[in-house]
Order: C-alpha cells, then sequence, then structure tokens
C-alpha cells in the first residue's frame, strides 16, 4: 500500500469521524443552555413554545415601521415571500422591508403559520441533533425517574377471568425483562429498573430531562392489535354522530362508547401525527371488539420506505401459528377493512384484497413511530399494560466535586503518559503522542454516532485503552531500538521492528477485544459500558498504531530523507 493513499485514507477517516462527532461538539459547546432545555422538553411543550413565539412574532412584526428593513433575525420569512412574488410574477425586491413580506402573504394568519413552521423546526432539529450525540449517564449528569405501575386489572379483562398471584407475578417479572431487552436496543448502558412495591416498576434514564424520550423507552402499553372494521356498526354510528355531535367524547376527551353500537363492537379513533409527532384525532371508526390477530403472534418487525412516495412501512412477520390465524381471518373477510390498533388508537387502516399468511405490510406510521414500534414487537409485547404515574428529573448521583476531581485525574494521567513518551522516547514519542491523540478522536467519534450513554465505567474503558495504546507504542519503539543497535539502517530499523511486534500486538488486542465482546454480550449496566468503550477502542488504537504511526515514521525516512531516528538518549545505530 503506498504512502499517498494511506495519507489519503487517514484524511477520509478523519473527515468521516469530524461528521460523527459534529453533532456531540455543536450540541454541547454551540447550543445555547436555553434550547438545549427547550429541545428536551415534550412535544407538547415545543408546540406551545413554537404557538407562544409566533404570537409574539408576529405582534412585533406589525408594531414595526412598514418601510423599514426586515430585522436579521426575521430573514427567514424572505424565502417563502421570493417563492409567492414569482408565481405571482412580481419583481423580487433587492431590500426587503417589513411591508414586502406581510404583503406576500394572503394574510396574518399564513405569516403565523410561517413563523410558527420555522420555531417548531428550530426546536425539533435540536431534538433530532440530540440522538445523535454522546449522552452523560445518570452519575455525571442526571435524567429522568419514572414511576409505572403495572395495570393488572386490564389485564384480567384482556384475559376475562381473574389472575392468580402466581399469574400476576409473572406477568410483572416478563414485563421487567422486556423492559431490559429495550434497553440494551436503545443502546442505553446505564439505566436503573427496579420493583418498587408490588405493582410498580422504577425505571430512571440517564441523559437529558426529556419525557419523550421515556415515553418512547416504554412505547405506551405496547399493545399492537388487528380488528376487522364492523360496516353495519359504522353506518349506526354515523347516524347517531350527525344527530348528537360531541356526545361521544367526554371533557377529557376520551372516547364514550354509545349505547346504539351492537353487542361486541366497539368505537375507536382514528388518529394521525401532527407536524410536531402528537397523536391527533382525525375520525371514528367502529371495529369487532374481539382482536382478529393479537400483537403477540409477530416474530419480527422491520421499517422500510415506500420506494414511490418515500413514507414508512411497518413490515410484520408472524409465526407459524400466527400466520394461520391471520390467513383465516384475511380468507373470511376479502374486501372488508382491516384496522391496526396500537394501545387502543387505530393507526392504519386498509382493505383486505386477499388472503395473507405471514406477512403484512401496513402504512400510517410515522418514522420515529414505526420504528418505536418495530423495536416494541422485535422485543415483545409487554404481557402486561403499564402506566406512567410520575415522572420527573432527578440529578446526577455524584457530585460535581467528584466529578471534576475524577476529569481533572484523567486529564493529568493523560498528560503524564504524553509527557513520557516525548521524554524516553523522544521525536518518536511526539509521533506515539500524536497517534495517542488521533486514538481517542477516532474513539469519541465512533461512541458518538451510535448516541452513546458516557458514565464513569465508560471513562475508565477510556482510560484503559489510552493505556493499551501506550504499550504497542512501547513495544513497537523497544523492537526498532533492538534493530538499530543491530546497525540497521533507520528504514530497514521501522520496517523490521514493526513486522516483529505485529503479532505480539495482534495477540493481545484480540484476546482482550474477545473478554470486551463476552462483556458487552453478558454484562448489563456498567459492564456493558465499560466494555463497549474499550471494544472500540481496541480497535481504534490498533489502527493507530499500526498504520498511522507507521505512516509518519515511512514519511519521515522516504519523503525527508531521514537518516537517523530520535528514538533513545543512548547513541544507536550508524
Amino acid at each position: 500500500m503506498s504512502k499517498r493513499f494511506r495519507f489519503l485514507l487517514i484524511l477520509v477517516l478523519l473527515a468521516v469521524a469530524f461528521s460523527f462527532l459534529y453533532p456531540t461538539i455543536k450540541w454541547y459547546v454551540l447550543i445555547p443552555v436555553k434550547d438545549k432545555e427547550l429541545a428536551a422538553g415534550s412535544r407538547n411543550q415545543i408546540k406551545l413554545y413554537s404557538e407562544r413565539e409566533a404570537g409574539e412574532a408576529l405582534k412585533e412584526l406589525l408594531a414595526f415601521d412598514s418601510k423599514e428593513n426586515l430585522p436579521e433575525e426575521y430573514l427567514f420569512l424572505t424565502k417563502s415571500a421570493k417563492e409567492r412574488f414569482k408565481i405571482e410574477k412580481k419583481p423580487v425586491p433587492k431590500v426587503w422591508s417589513v411591508e414586502d413580506v406581510l404583503k406576500s402573504f394572503a394574510g396574518r394568519a399564513e405569516v403565523l403559520v410561517e413563523l410558527e413552521d420555522h420555531y417548531r423546526e428550530e426546536i425539533l432539529s435540536l431534538k433530532e441533533l440530540r440522538s445523535h450525540t454522546i449522552q452523560l449517564g445518570l452519575d455525571l449528569k442526571g435524567g429522568m425517574r419514572a414511576l409505572i405501575q403495572a395495570d393488572l386489572k386490564t389485564l384480567e379483562e384482556n384475559q376475562e377471568k381473574p389472575l392468580s398471584a402466581e399469574e400476576k407475578e409473572d406477568a410483572i417479572r416478563r414485563a421487567l425483562e422486556i423492559l431490559n431487552n429495550r434497553i440494551d436496543q436503545f443502546g442505553v448502558t446505564e439505566p436503573q429498573i427496579r420493583r418498587s412495591g408490588e405493582e410498580m416498576i422504577t425505571v430512571e434514564l440517564p441523559g437529558e430531562a426529556d419525557p419523550e424520550r421515556m415515553r418512547k423507552f416504554i412505547q405506551g402499553k405496547g399493545l399492537l392489535n388487528f380488528h376487522i372494521v364492523n360496516e353495519e356498526a359504522l353506518a349506526i354510528f354515523k347516524d347517531y354522530q350527525r344527530a348528537n355531535p360531541g356526545a361521544y367524547i367526554d371533557e377529557s376527551g376520551n372516547i364514550l362508547q354509545p349505547d346504539i353500537l351492537p353487542k361486541g363492537t366497539i368505537l375507536r379513533g382514528v388518529y394521525e401525527k401532527d407536524a410536531y409527532g402528537i397523536d391527533m384525532l382525525k375520525g371514528f371508526t367502529v371495529v369487532n371488539k374481539e382482536a382478529g390477530l393479537s400483537g403477540n403472534y409477530i416474530r419480527d418487525a422491520r421499517v422500510n420506505a415506500d420506494q414511490i412516495t418515500g413514507k414508512p412501512i411497518v413490515h410484520f412477520f408472524l409465526t407459524g401459528e400466527g400466520g394461520d390465524i391471520f390467513y383465516k381471518l384475511t380468507s373470511d373477510n376479502v374486501n372488508k377493512t382491516m384496522a391496526v390498533v396500537l394501545d387502543d388508537k387505530i393507526k392504519a387502516q386498509a382493505r383486505i384484497a386477499e388472503p395473507i399468511r405471514d406477512a403484512v405490510r401496513v402504512t400510517g406510521f410515522a418514522s420515529e413511530e414505526a420504528e418505536g414500534l418495530a423495536l416494541v414487537l422485535r422485543t415483545g409485547a409487554l404481557p402486561v399494560p403499564l402506566d406512567i404515574i410520575n415522572q420527573v428529573a432527578i440529578g446526577a448521583s455524584l457530585g460535581e466535586d467528584a466529578i471534576q476531581q475524577g476529569i481533572k485525574a484523567i486529564t493529568y494521567g493523560f498528560i503524564l503518559v504524553i509527557i513520557f513518551m516525548f521524554l524516553y522516547y523522544k521525536g518518536s514519542g511526539l509521533i506515539a503522542d500524536l497517534a495517542l491523540l488521533l486514538n481517542l478522536y477516532f474513539l469519541v467519534s465512533i461512541l458518538s454516532v451510535f448516541n452513546f450513554t458516557l458514565t464513569l465505567p465508560s471513562i475508565a474503558g477510556v482510560v484503559l485503552t489510552v493505556g493499551m495504546a501506550v504499550d504497542a507504542n512501547v513495544i513497537i519503539f523497544e523492537r526498532i531500538k533492538e534493530e538499530y543497535r543491530l546497525g540497521k539502517s533507520a528504514k530497514a530499523a521501522i520496517k523490521a521492528g514493526y513486522a516483529k511486534a505485529f503479532w505480539t500486538i495482534l495477540d493481545a488486542n484480540i484476546t482482550t477485544f474477545i473478554a470486551a465482546l463476552a462483556l458487552s454480550q453478558l454484562g448489563k449496566g456498567p459492564v456493558a459500558g465499560f466494555a463497549v468503550t474499550l471494544a472500540v477502542g481496541i480497535v481504534s488504537s490498533m489502527f493507530t498504531a499500526l498504520f498511522v504511526s507507521r505512516l509518519i515514521f515511512d514519511f519521515g525516512t522516504d519523503v525527508l530523507g531521514t537518516k537517523k531516528l530520535s528514538i533513545s538518549w543512548r547513541r544507536m545505530g550508524r
């Protein structure tokens, strides 16, 4: 492999690593604290914020002198204004005044919508940015604590029988196991899940106090079923709806069941996500109360994009028994409508054109909702409905002083290692230091792209990685020194040193990597976080020690024409 190709490869990897790392840098360095707090809020809070800001902005715009130049903070309105001017074939102003912008819209309502869209997208983009950053664990930053109650009463109603104490205990135990599986899928490495009494579960998630993140983790009750729409009952309800508008919704917005519905049917709301990702009631339909197929028969679920519309499609793959049930269900109801009901909300409806056996394609879900639903179904539907009773923000479990001391210890240790390598190996020590810095750079960028949660055990894995990276360089340098003492040229000593050190370094790192891989698969919480960090660090340190530092040495001997190695204080070589 030529030096030019190796150099270009390193440049490409540096650029890719920076693209991975940039969201973390932007989030923690460039984003104001106020905006972070807004992005960590719920979607309802973001909606209230956007509506309030849009209203205040419109008032401010109307208060300006109409001939005054448009203030800089409202220049985003000119993009839409330009498009409207071009459509109406009007000359586009070179300098936009407040009057020009306001006249481009049909009325104040349109200006208000444009302003609200801007503020909404601004905060939602920050929310998306946060999902691609390294998060700090409970011990470093705090997070969310939720008290969850197992709704055993609803479970008994669904099973239409009273549950024994053993059955209740088994349902809660399996719910705990499924929640732990979801944690592994989400990549959260430092959660706390524990029983609190007989029917309560406490869940603590690290990171910013984000209620949406907690909701996504719990994913509502996680109950998905397929129901057949009862067309006759739906016709009866529509007649009732025209005569009694609003009589089927209580003051809290809950759907009431009209007495006129036939026995064995139930009224459900049809929901769609609005621009904020909030479920909005769009209509009603009547389905058979008994589910045609339970989500428990789904063995796998994946999300793909429709090739034409680009919208998410959720693919459900059924078990053998589930396939037989679904085939009979669809065979008996050809040309009827089937509703996909998630947590008592109809999310999608489709006409059954032909019998279906073991694979189902469903649209109607937003992207995040589709991914969350697929995750829930892959990890298993909850055996018992879970309701969030209370959720609060919690502080870091370690004091600020302890955290600062830990950071100082890591920083001082890293600096001492750099100084030692330079003092002991002279110029070659600087090469090792550069490789060490690149190792940390690659390590953090990889952890960032996976939205890794950084905890103190994870930091311990980083420190151990630094030690192993230094160890690899020490082995290489000692081999080079041995060859150099034999009278070989600088170029020959480097080549022989790397060749002899390669297998020693590879063997040592592979064995450690296997141990880290086993820990990451078998361990939970802090152990898994430590293992993942160590495994990624091993791969990164081997690359920088064997590839990057070798390129620097070769550049010195082949391009700069270096004849003597700066690798020891003792006189060596020719």
